[in-house]
């Protein structure tokens, strides 16, 4: 009864261990928060212990570490350059206004209009706010001790940022668990607006042009959640020692983007086609009841292959190789888009019609089915 009881608390704890490192994975602001939170008291300790001025002011330090910290290994170094850059300049605008005009609106006026002309130069980078801030603190705080004031507050900025890059190389970033669920998300999207479009073409014919234009666009948010996704863990991937570790999952999450993207942009065309042409509110349409059934089985099947995706990111085009032909849906997907093509060819050699949209239809679908085949 006791080794029972044990081995259900044993497996409930590793449930719980499993679901909170999901968690944690899922959501990357903790991992921030925490390497954050190690470089600001090291680079303050840093501060506390250096020599004079440095330690009249070791509040500055932390502030490095955070600037270097919020972001990846890759832009860490730059935007800690940047963002010490535009200290310096902030601190000279407001050094060089508090030599020739006493304290008072106007010198404020002064600082924080040119600081904010300067903040705009693409060289600071999104570090730009940073010109003002620092005009601002060193014209109100380093009244009267300007050179010594923006030496300490620089240096210990720079100490700062020194540290928390430290902290991103031994603890680096690298989210590829939430950019691995955005591209989920996008493909369960893109099987949901394939699945219910094949069933408006078999159910009511052509589509309501206003209805499938808002459901196409509604598709963009998602589609850009995943791409920004995917940048930012290629971007941590850069320079990153853990990165190397995970070569194959990154490989393959590539690959993942890459169909998902190509796949998207044709659902994007598809449904821009059919609001234009094959509109309720047109008399001759594109399609038809005769192409209609096999645009929709295409379709049908373009979500079926979208759905059979690897889910998991270690997974690879090799996987299968060894799966029946009848078993494989983006075979399937690919035989439905040549059994299109062939319907259109007979219906273009039937009614002596150019069928352009239908032909465009079939472009789009075999490029789609092109991504996704292993």
């Amino acid at each position: 009864m006791r080794a029972a009881v044990t081995g259900a608390a044993v497996s409930g704890l590793r449930r719980l261990t499993a679901r909170l490192r999901r968690v944690w994975l899922l959501h990357p602001r903790g991992a921030v928060a925490v390497r954050g939170a190690v470089a600001a008291a090291l680079a303050w300790l840093v501060g506390m212990v250096a020599p004079p001025p440095f330690a009249d002011y070791p509040y500055y330090a932390p502030l490095g570490a955070v600037i270097a910290t919020t972001a990846t290994l890759a832009r860490s170094v730059r935007e800690s350059v940047q963002a010490v850059a535009a200290l310096l300049v902030g601190a000279g605008i407001a050094v060089g206004v508090d030599t020739v005009l006493p304290s008072d609106a106007l010198s404020v006026a002064l600082v924080v209009g040119v600081a904010l002309l300067c903040a705009g130069w693409r060289g600071f980078g999104d570090q730009g706010a940073w010109v003002a801030n620092s005009a601002i603190f060193v014209l109100v705080i380093g009244q009267g001790e300007g050179v010594e004031y923006v030496g300490a507050f620089a240096g210990l900025v720079l100490a700062g940022a020194a540290i928390g890059t430290g902290v991103n190389l031994l603890l680096p970033p690298l989210p590829l668990t939430p950019s691995g669920v955005a591209l989920d998300r996008l493909r369960d999207a893109l099987v949901e607006q394939l699945e219910d479009l094949a069933g408006r073409l078999e159910e009511h014919g052509p589509v309501d042009a206003q209805e499938w234009d808002r459901r196409r666009q509604s598709l963009y948010p998602t589609i850009e959640r995943a791409r920004s996704a995917v940048v930012r863990t290629s971007e941590a991937s850069r320079g990153s020692l853990r990165a190397r570790r995970h070569r194959d999952r990154r490989g393959a999450q590539s690959r993942r983007d890459e169909a998902l993207g190509v796949a998207a942009q044709g659902v994007d065309e598809i449904v821009r086609l059919l609001v234009v042409w094959e509109d309720v509110e047109r008399e001759h349409v594109a399609l038809g009841p005769v192409l209609r059934p096999r645009l929709a089985a295409a379709l049908r099947a373009f979500a079926a292959a979208l759905r059979d995706m690897i889910a998991q990111d270690g997974g690879s085009p090799e996987d299968r190789s060894g799966r029946d032909a009848a078993d494989d849906p983006t075979r399937r997907f690919v035989h439905e888009v040549e059994v299109l093509r062939d319907a259109v060819r007979a219906a273009r050699d039937g009614s002596g019609d150019d069928d352009f949209v239908a032909g465009a239809l079939v472009l789009v679908l075999r490029r789609s089915a092109h991504a996704l085949a292993p």
